[in-house]
């Protein structure tokens, strides 16, 4: 098997997996829980650089322009991360899988309305049908799945903006992390000194997990990224559905979060549309570029 292929199924593997992770941390607040991951992502990214011997590239690259060109991609990265982890912990796995099913066809939306690109008329065909999914799923909640959609959205706009920026995903979630360090630092010392914080005061296996989480943000990140320079993106937009898959059954069969038959009628729609998208996608142009998220969920 394509070695790419390998790097990509591994890094949406992970990222299927991310829910195991983040409910060993249960017993942490959310908030600090973003802020471990965070500060450890960013000191890990700096060290990847460094010893890559990329640094003074990397430093020539930092200027107040790309500063204030990666903050709006920080902040939505940040919603996302903190939406994602608290939904997990609060028992919505199943949500948070609808919200990444969904966000492809939202990012072809957000194609033709910010780039002007042109859908083909039967891709207008899934992405009616994924609206109808979730117009049917808020009937069948009696609320919106603000969950899936908060989740779907800041990824999508995170997408929108990574392709207006300038650099690739080492720099970019480097950069990202950079801008929203200082705020989680001086959140995460405070919790120190009002002495409300995990860190230090929860176990030995829980520092290292709170570590953690910045190698198990990066090491997929880095999988993806070689993943995309070496097999096409219609590859990739077909592996990036490993990701909500395995979350979706974490949720339903190891977590036993309900899951009605009136939420698979929602659910069997989206997939509907997905699998109308994809073949669609594939026989129109096999080696197209289509639009794809840089970065795992959660």
């Amino acid at each position: 098997m394509n070695k790419g292929i390998l790097y990509g199924i591994g890094a949406y593997v992970t990222w299927g997996f991310f829910p195991i992770y983040w409910k060993l941390l249960h017993h942490v607040p959310v908030l600090q829980l973003i802020g471990h991951r965070i500060i450890w992502s960013f000191l890990l990214l700096l060290v990847i650089i460094f010893f890559s011997k990329q640094w003074s590239e990397f430093q020539k690259t930092v200027t107040t322009r790309v500063l204030r060109v990666y903050t709006i991609a920080a902040v939505l990265i940040g919603i996302n991360w903190l939406v994602y982890v608290w939904a997990v912990n609060s028992g919505f796995i199943v949500e948070t899988s609808l919200g990444y099913f969904i966000n492809p066809l939202l990012s072809v939306l957000m194609g033709v309305i910010f780039f002007k690109e042109r859908l083909r008329l039967v891709q207008w065909i899934p992405v009616g049908l994924a609206t109808l999914g979730v117009a049917y799923l808020t009937f069948v909640y009696g609320r919106l799945p603000y969950i899936s959609l908060c989740l779907a959205f800041s990824f999508a706009l995170y997408g929108l903006a990574k392709k207006l920026s300038p650099f690739g995903s080492l720099y970019g979630l480097t950069i990202e992390t950079g801008i929203l360090f200082i705020p989680a630092l001086v959140y995460l010392v405070f919790t120190q000194i009002n002495q409300t914080a995990a860190f230090l005061n929860t176990g030995v296996a829980s520092d290292f997990l709170m570590i953690g989480a910045g190698l198990f943000t990066t090491i997929p990140l880095l999988m993806f990224a070689t993943a995309a320079r070496s097999i096409p993106l219609w590859v990739v937009g077909l592996l990036q559905y490993i990701a909500p898959t395995i979350q979706f059954l974490l949720g339903v069969f190891v977590y036993k979060e309900p899951f009605s038959h009136n939420q698979l009628i929602g659910f069997g729609i989206v997939w509907v549309a997905l699998a109308i998208f994809l073949v669609e996608n594939y026989l129109a142009n096999r080696a197209s570029a289509e639009p794809i998220p840089e970065l795992g969920e959660g």
